[in-house]
């Protein structure tokens, strides 16, 4: 029985979010990406868009001075919307955890938490873009890898900025795997056989 959480990284178009929603229905447990926006927007007294719209966002540096305000003549002190959000949803990342296993996307789950196995998911950039350009994205095909690279960017500078590692650095992981190769249901394999040695 598995007692630990799984936290999945994921480079965009890598398939991160389908491997980890069917790793959750074979394991039988719990499964959260965008539900944790809703989650944590009942956590705190933020509404839900600005969840929507700080997602995995950092502040830039003028922004940052203009909301980060402290004067030693006042108790005030003003956190910034997107640090309110990543404490919100550490909070509720680390409640999630509490009530058992279940596996988290994204939000630097795997630094929030400190006795998870963490993924790491890749996949080449051939392998992306044939990935995103065969669903339903509304981006143009041709526009696609310039879309994979900026999330990209903005994955590492969050997580870079939140937890001071380094994004995708294999040491960072338990387990990477790259799912261009074997695809959505071989790295569910590789997964699951890795889990039948470390619980």
């Amino acid at each position: 029985m598995l007692e630990k959480v799984i936290t999945i990284s994921r480079e965009f178009g890598s398939g991160g979010r389908e491997l980890g929603m069917k790793m959750a229905e074979k394991l039988g447990i719990p499964f959260y990406d965008k539900e944790l926006i809703s989650l944590s927007a009942e956590e705190s007294d933020l509404p839900e868009d600005a969840f929507l719209h700080y997602d995995e966002y950092i502040p830039a540096l003028q922004e940052s001075l203009k909301q980060h305000v402290y004067s030693p003549f006042s108790s005030l002190y003003e956190v910034s919307v997107s640090d309110q959000i990543f404490l919100a949803q550490s909070r509720v990342i680390r409640r999630l955890a509490e009530q058992g296993p279940c596996i988290i996307v994204g939000r630097c789950a795997d630094r929030v938490l400190e006795n998870s196995l963490n993924l790491f998911v890749y996949a080449k950039m051939e392998n992306r873009l044939k990935r995103m350009n065969s669903l339903s994205t509304g981006v143009d095909p041709e526009l696609m890898e310039n879309r994979i690279r900026e999330v990209d960017k903005k994955r590492r500078d969050y997580y870079q900025y939140y937890t001071g590692n380094e994004w995708g650095k294999a040491q960072n992981y338990h387990l990477c795997l790259e799912s261009g190769v074997a695809g959505i249901d071989g790295s569910l394999n590789a997964v699951l056989a890795y889990l039948d040695f470390v619980h």
